[in-house]
């Protein structure tokens, strides 16, 4: 049964966006909302309104919001709206619940960073997600993709993977905020120009929810000594997506760990040109039982 629940698990308890929902108070099918209402939601309000009738087991509303043909890139589920929608039974069965603890908009992408609670069917009692959804150009929720990682209760840093700020400031630096998370990655993790490190990440601040690398410089530099001493240095080799709000920024890379592709989500937050946060989803890109072809990619 691992993953195969992963995006009913997304179903996230949106509180910005949606009602707060509980297994207790679910009402199957009873929670539809009207095409007028519909009508009038914003992207942020469509995703949360689906992800809330996902965790209710709402079929009608999710037809309602959803395309048909709902392209999935969790590999271990299949793609469309219906196969997705048999599923729905499993998420009550297991009693699985999610919180999200932040979510942003870049164009017609919403992207959220998510807790799963009771998640043993797909590895863990408690894992962390990063989820995109892509809104159509009818409004209509058309597109996920996602990565997870098990929680992890005591972290180099003692920070969580999830705690910090989680609201979008300096909206009109997005665009200037993405630049700067590219030219990391490519300068320093693909080693282009690893010297200008410091030129991209805070020497004053940089707090760490890579629940193995420690907080500032210092823990970047420790990780990568260790790691290259153990002949086991992550590799990233493509960027394949950067989404941002403000100064929140989402990287969505592919490389190699530990002799196997990986996906790397990496969430960084920027303050005053240079990075201050960072939070990240590493997940091996698996290659047999797969729900689909569609890859964890295809932007």
């Amino acid at each position: 049964m691992k993953k195969v629940i992963s995006i009913i698990v997304l179903s996230t308890m949106i509180a910005a966006y949606s009602p707060v929902i509980s297994q207790s108070s679910k009402k199957s099918n009873t929670t539809s909302i009207s095409n007028s209402k519909i009508s009038t939601m914003n992207q942020k309000q469509t995703v949360g309104t689906f992800l809330g009738a996902v965790l209710t087991n709402d079929p009608a509303t999710m037809r309602k919001l959803a395309n048909e043909d709902y392209i999935q890139h969790n590999p271990f589920l299949p793609t469309g709206l219906e196969p997705f929608i048999q599923m729905l039974p499993v998420l009550q069965e297991n009693g699985t619940t999610a919180e999200n603890i932040r979510m942003f908009q870049d164009g017609n992408y919403v992207f959220m960073h998510n807790i799963w609670r009771n998640a043993k069917p797909f590895g863990a009692d408690e894992m962390i997600s990063f989820d995109i959804i892509r809104i159509d150009e009818k409004g209509k929720v058309a597109e996920h993709w996602d990565a997870m990682t098990g929680l992890v209760k005591e972290t180099a840093s003692n920070r969580s993977q999830t705690d910090g700020p989680t609201t979008a400031q300096d909206l009109d630096k997005t665009e200037e905020n993405k630049a700067l998370a590219v030219a990391l990655i490519e300068d320093v993790l693909m080693g282009k120009n690893p010297s200008k490190i410091t030129e991209y990440i805070s020497a004053q601040q940089y707090d760490q929810h890579n629940p193995g690398i420690k907080d500032g410089l210092n823990g970047i530099v420790e990780a990568v000594q260790y790691l290259t001493e153990q002949n086991n240095m992550f590799k990233y080799n493509k960027i394949h997506k950067v989404l941002g709000e403000g100064n929140f920024v989402l990287t969505i890379s592919e490389g190699e760990w530990s002799g196997k592709q990986q996906v790397f989500y990496d969430l960084f937050r920027v303050e005053n040109g240079k990075m201050v946060e960072h939070w990240d989803v590493i997940q091996e890109i698996p290659t047999e039982n797969l729900g689909n072809n569609n890859g964890m990619f295809g932007f």
